[in-house]
């Protein structure tokens, strides 16, 4: 793991605070971890209604490597996605499903601001 942007987050209630607003990087990656899993989080400030926050696993399927906190963010046929570094492959942000090859896919979950509060809804 050894990413110093990691933040340990402690569940226990059905939304659990993985970090700051301040900790989140506009239109960009940071990566939690979520019971022992990493989290890459993606912030998009402004998009249409309210500021977004998006939750998905940080390890790329293709390649093993847990680097989609890294990925660059845009958009396939008007889809919200992150790049993959590696391997450039695009998953959705919503919902996890890989556009080139939609049987690859990333977790995800619900993920909110709730005021300067990062939450990630767990089990």
């Amino acid at each position: 793991m050894g990413d110093a942007n990691a933040v340990r987050v402690e569940t226990g209630s059905r939304w659990s605070r993985v970090c700051g607003r301040h900790d989140l990087v506009a239109h960009s990656g940071v990566v939690a971890l979520l019971d022992g899993s990493q989290v890459a989080l993606f912030y998009l400030p402004g998009e249409p209604g309210e500021d977004r926050v998006f939750a998905l696993d940080n390890r790329d399927p293709r390649s093993g490597a847990n680097v989609i906190g890294r990925g660059l963010i845009g958009s396939v046929a008007g889809k919200l996605v992150v790049a993959a570094p590696l391997y450039k492959q695009h998953f959705g942000l919503e919902d996890g499903v890989c556009v080139e090859v939609p049987t690859q896919r990333l977790r995800v979950w619900l993920a909110r601001l709730r005021g300067e509060d990062v939450e990630i809804q767990v089990a």
